[in-house]
């Protein structure tokens, strides 16, 4: 239930922040080009909360929090009198309306900027990416990659981390071939090879580009050794003690195999079952009532409330990814540029086929993405905003009639004809592109909850 709580508000604060700053570019603009704003609203539905300004815009914030707009005198849908056609949006110019509608998505964009530019001060801990060990008879393994070996550089673009490398790798999906280039971490000779990619079978909702290529990340060991025990849960009542070293449970040797010990566990909620260990120098065994956890999906598994001791990452290993003031701004407006032109060849991809409708994602996605990056810190929450804001502005420059991108689209056939498009031509396409947007989100949504399953 706290993680359900936590990952709802971490999204109503998410999607709460980027849409004000949609809303408020195309209300800024708007009012710099003399336009009369009537209403700033964020949600939907029932008004929680208003106030007015000496201009007369209401501001609100309403009771569904999955949107806003920004309602602007407009001759098209009000009745106007001839002293208030200068303060309408429809009596501006081609150019002034394109602004404003424009104002919204560049926003998002400029927030992203602002966003990267306080985590690259801030600054946030990393790791190499450096290979653990490579899957048999993957496309790694038939290009030879090796395992302790750093990837410096995909397509001769450089690679600090492992988010580097997805990023970098997921541009490349529907290309035949992919160059890598590895080093090993005391050596500066790099050696490039390439990745036959024509047969890359590659679903983003469900693995990681890595996983997919057969590269497993290399990870400290988990060892069997308990770290942290969870006050009043099953491993505590049983009488396991910090520093115990599991051996077998149930009969199954798990010694030096962390995961193998949580997956008897979690296939056993409600079960006493032995667990052998090794305390100091004294062998043990003890019987645990194994209890339960609920997940999202409603399912329950085994849960005993114990976490294990990790090796620390070799300092070898080990980055920061920091900047200075004059050096961040740089660094943050090419990863925002990075998530654009990424955002859009991956929306190429999904109308060419490349990439499947089955990795949308909905509320429910982001929610969750929402939550865990909540959860490691403001540094990793300002790289999901990033991430969203950079996607919402990309969402509505698509050239649906329904969105902003559709306005500008008939804003621009307007700017080269000389002439509005006609307003039964325009409500057409507003009613196929909300049933275009409507399929897309139904898609998104569905594919959430079979995430959930």
């Amino acid at each position: 239930m706290f993680d359900l709580l936590w990952n709802l508000g971490s999204f109503i604060v998410a999607l709460g922040l980027l849409v004000t700053v949609h809303e408020y570019g195309h209300f800024w603009v708007a009012r710099k080009c003399g336009v009369k704003v009537e209403r700033f609203s964020i949600g939907f539905g029932k008004t929680l909360w208003r106030t007015h300004d000496k201009h007369g815009t209401e501001f609100v914030i309403a009771l569904l929090p999955l949107g806003g707009f920004v309602k602007m005198l407009d001759g098209r849908v009000d009745d106007i009198s001839d002293s208030e056609k200068q303060f309408a949006f429809n009596h501006k110019s081609v150019y002034q309306r394109i602004a404003i509608v424009a104002a919204g998505p560049i926003a998002n964009f400029l927030f992203a900027i602002v966003a990267f530019y306080l985590m690259f001060i801030i600054g946030m801990s990393s790791v190499k990416p450096v290979i653990g060990s490579v899957a048999p008879d993957s496309i790694a393994s038939q290009a030879q990659l090796q395992s302790n070996t750093q990837i410096v550089a995909i397509n001769d673009k450089q690679t600090q981390d492992w988010n580097a490398v997805q990023m970098a790798l997921v541009a490349q999906i529907g290309e035949p071939n992919i160059s890598i280039s590895t080093k090993q971490l005391d050596s500066t000779y790099v050696n490039k090879q390439q990745l036959n990619t024509s047969d890359w079978q590659f679903e983003p909702s469900k693995e990681s580009a890595m996983d997919s290529l057969g590269i497993e990340p290399f990870i400290p060991k988990t060892l069997t050794k308990v770290a942290r025990i969870e006050d009043g849960g099953a491993g505590d009542k049983a009488g396991l003690k910090v520093g115990d070293e599991i051996i077998s449970v149930n009969g199954d040797n798990i010694y030096g195999n962390w995961q193998g010990f949580v997956d008897i566990i979690q296939q056993n909620p409600n079960t006493l079952i032995p667990v052998e260990l090794l305390r100091g120098s004294e062998k043990l065994t003890i019987e645990i009532f194994v209890g339960t956890r609920e997940q999202t999906d409603g399912h329950k598994t085994g849960y005993i409330g114990v976490s294990p001791i990790v090796e620390p990452w070799p300092d070898e290993h080990r980055i920061e990814i920091s900047y200075g003031p004059i050096e961040a701004i740089s660094k943050a407006g090419a990863s925002t540029w990075n998530l654009i032109t990424l955002s859009f060849d991956m929306v190429g991809k999904l109308i060419t086929g490349h990439v499947s409708v089955d990795n949308l994602s909905g509320p429910i996605s982001i929610a969750q993405g929402a939550g865990n990056s909540a959860g490691y810190g403001l540094v990793y929450f300002l790289s999901f905003l990033a991430l969203i804001s950079i996607n919402l502005g990309i969402i509505n420059l698509l050239p649906l009639p329904i969105l902003d991108g559709g306005h500008l689209l008939y804003y621009f056939i307007e700017l080269i004809s000389g002439k509005p498009v006609p307003e039964k031509f325009q409500e057409v396409g507003f009613k196929i592109g909300a049933l275009i947007l409507l399929s897309l989100m139904s898609i998104a949504i569905f594919n959430d909850f079979s995430r959930l399953q």
